[in-house]
């Protein structure tokens, strides 16, 4: 790993696009798992399925990744801007580059227009990590935010069963309470902490201003995603189309959330 951290230091550009082919091959070698044959029925579900599939994939490896880092190095989270080891910065090469080729997926198979909010956060995402991998500061930050990646893996999971039309089952059940769990805990938690951070370091933090502004819309974001989260899971209305996001929309197709 730390032969390979110059390349990657000295190349940040390149190398998340390597990162970005990579995850490409492997939305290819993803499509031929079996798929339900409801998503099979459905141009759209069956577009979705394959794109939850790759994020599943990110989510699970940068999830766990990024935990055992602060495990191993607990620095992590008190020295947000400046500390960071070789592991952590290929993890967040890694990420960026799954980031930019979700970003390509949504943009060239026309979906774009209805999923202009995941456009955003995944823009924010990336000039955040893109200034990390250049001036090899907030590295940590950046770490931290993939914490977001372990609710990640219970909101596909919760979707992908939505789209297979498995609602009512157990397993759906089980999960919608992990995700709630986990929504607090490691995405809610996560985001406000460093925003906490920003804000208690804002006079001697580079650019606090920028990642100020940047977090405070994702905190919204993600505080808004929350509520019709509850209201979709705990709360429901009324029986709808399922959207991208996964709640109960009758007149469009939105995507929300990573």
């Amino acid at each position: 790993m730390e032969a390979l951290l110059p390349l990657l230091k000295s190349h940040p550009g390149p190398s998340v696009l390597v990162c970005s082919l990579l995850f490409r091959v492997a939305h290819q070698l993803l499509q031929r798992l079996p798929v339900p044959k409801v998503v099979q029925q459905d141009a759209f579900r069956s577009w979705k399925w394959k794109n939850l599939s790759v994020s599943m994939v990110h989510s699970l490896l940068t999830g766990t990744w990024a935990l055992t880092c602060v495990v191993i190095w607990p620095e992590t989270l008190s020295n947000i801007h400046k500390f960071h080891t070789p592991l952590s910065y290929v993890l967040i090469c890694v990420s960026t580059g799954y980031f930019v080729q979700d970003a390509g997926d949504i943009i060239l198979t026309g979906h774009a227009r209805g999923s202009w909010e995941f456009l955003l956060h995944h823009a924010m995402v990336i000039w955040c990590f893109l200034y990390a991998l250049y001036t090899e500061l907030y590295i940590a930050g950046a770490l931290i935010a993939l914490f977001v990646e372990v609710n990640s893996v219970t909101l596909h999971l919760r979707l992908m069963l939505k789209l297979a039309g498995a609602q009512s089952s157990s397993m759906y059940h089980i999960n919608k309470f992990a995700n709630l769990f986990t929504y607090v805990i490691f995405r809610l938690s996560t985001q406000f902490y460093l925003t906490w951070y920003i804000i208690q370091n804002y006079s001697w933090l580079d650019h606090g201003g920028c990642f100020l502004v940047t977090m405070m819309v994702m905190n919204i974001m993600i505080v808004i995603y929350f509520y019709r989260l509850l209201r979709a899971d705990f709360f429901p209305r009324s029986k709808s189309y399922v959207g991208q996001n996964g709640t109960h929309n009758n007149n469009s197709k939105k995507f929300l959330s990573d």
